[in-house]
């Protein structure tokens, strides 16, 4: 079953192969929604500063009747945050408002502020300011693994020539129709394991008619052929929901998709509208 298999990251540090993403989950109703998805056999709870709701995150960890040491709890340092010493700040700020001692790793949520995502600033230097933070958190015991999200192969060079730790994990937009091939190779050649953000595209998917057909032939739902379809390329899919019958859904994925299916599926035309989510940086310019 896929709630109790792990991928282990570089640093040794054993990670569950599907977690549940709570962006646009309010603080109070995190609470019950990751009290629920424990409750079904989820052991990986993602979460972020910008998600405004980690307070509810935590409640719903401390609350749920599960040992800490058996949960994997992920957030994620704000996009804005590029200086040495706000990061520290803001680290020490998730474990106070979480109510935790330590976190199962932190990440940088974007290499550039959201309101700068298209711009050409690269913030090469706040990146790594950023990063010498969570390394000092990490070495500290604050943190039990470090990485990145949304960050391209450029970003993540200017890290590795520097850093003292590794980058664990790249957490970036990966589905059926989207997937950034070269970047998901350059981050396995380089130990860096890839979580897929957004496996379902926000949703658009379930509108995919040769989705659709794919999913009616392996008698399983979209989001099902979505999660399997990452887990085969040895991603960690993220799927975001409250409700606990499709947390439920979207963890029966035992089953296989042919090679032949798999090569079908790589192929399919680039989703080309995320529909609402287009508003957001990272649908409006899709991740090569």
């Amino acid at each position: 079953m896929i709630l109790q298999e792990k991928y282990t990251l570089s640093n040794g540090v054993n990670i569950p192969k599907l977690g549940l993403g709570t962006w646009f989950i309010s603080d109070e109703d995190a609470i019950k929604a990751v009290k629920d998805a424990i409750e079904i056999g989820y052991r990986h709870i993602d979460t972020a500063q910008a998600y405004m709701n980690e307070h509810g995150v935590g409640e719903g960890i401390r609350n749920c009747g599960i040992a800490r040491k058996e949960l994997f709890v992920t957030s994620k340092l704000a996009a804005e945050i590029k200086s040495y010493d706000l990061a520290v700040a803001a680290i020490d700020n998730s474990l106070k408002t979480m109510g935790l001692d330590y976190l199962d790793m932190m990440i940088i949520h974007s290499p550039k502020p959201w309101m700068e995502f298209h711009e050409e600033n690269a913030y090469l230097e706040g990146n790594l300011e950023a990063w010498r933070a969570l390394e000092e958190a990490y070495k500290a015991g604050k943190l039990k693994a470090i990485g990145v999200s949304n960050f391209q192969q450029p970003d993540i060079e200017n890290i590795l020539k520097s850093c003292s730790v590794k980058p664990m994990v790249n957490q970036v937009l990966a589905h059926i129709s989207n997937t950034p091939g070269k970047l998901i190779d350059y981050c396995e050649t380089n130990g860096i394991l890839v979580e897929a953000y957004s496996p379902v595209a926000h949703g658009e998917l379930m509108k995919n008619q040769e989705v659709l057909k794919m999913a009616e032939k392996y008698d399983v739902s979209v989001p099902q052929l979505s999660i399997r379809y990452c887990l085969e390329l040895g991603l960690l899919p993220l799927p975001k929901t409250a409700n606990p019958v499709h947390m439920k859904n979207n963890a029966n994925v035992d089953f296989v998709i042919s090679g032949e299916d798999m090569e079908i599926l790589k192929s399919m035309k680039q989703i080309e509208n995320y529909g609402e989510a287009s508003m957001f940086p990272v649908y409006g310019g899709r991740l090569k």
